[in-house]
């Protein structure tokens, strides 16, 4: 049990801030990307025996790391639907919303969250496999072959996703600014 346990620390080790900026790069929360990069670890742990070497290493953590990003996001989907729902019958406190301040330069980090309010929510529009595809190749600077690895998938459908998210973006990115 010991090797197991020197294994998995050096695994950790090795694959930790990876595990964190990916799992940040799907929720754009640091304290959410740290609890899902924890839940990666642990899944990790529980599976390293079923590790059969089929791809490398960091590509099966990757995808355990993209799965448990988007089941993340899927399970916030679910409650903002809950909570919409709630608000529309009166249940809960319009304040919740309201962000905390910033304390650098406001204008500016104002201006800044709300670029990255603008480009998170037309990410959020995307097909799940566009979206995933698109910050795997965009942010991560993964392959397309390492990025057909961790989908599953071929080089040409990683190119085609890639392709179509980014058309999409163009197309929500470039509504959303000649309409503002």
């Amino acid at each position: 049990m010991a090797s197991k346990e020197k294994l998995f620390r050096s695994i950790v080790a090795e694959h930790q801030e990876m595990v964190v900026n990916t799992c940040y790069r799907f929720v754009f929360n640091r304290e959410d990307a740290e609890d899902l990069a924890q839940d990666v670890f642990v899944e990790v742990f529980r599976s390293l025996e079923q590790f059969r070497e089929e791809s490398k290493l960091s590509t099966w953590i990757y995808r355990i790391a993209v799965t448990k990003s988007l089941d993340h996001l899927r399970h916030l989907n679910r409650k903002k639907r809950f909570s919409s729902l709630k608000r529309m019958i009166g249940m809960s406190d319009p304040a919740d919303d309201i962000a905390a301040p910033s304390n650098n330069n406001p204008p500016e980090a104002l201006a800044q969250n709300e670029r990255a309010r603008i480009l998170q929510d037309a990410l959020n529009t995307l097909p799940e496999s566009q979206k995933t595809a698109f910050l795997l190749s965009k942010q991560e600077g993964y392959s397309n072959q390492e990025i057909a690895d961790i989908l599953q998938t071929s080089v040409s459908g990683v190119e085609s996703l890639v392709h179509r998210a980014k058309k999409n973006l163009h197309e929500k990115l470039y509504r959303y600014y000649s309409e503002h």
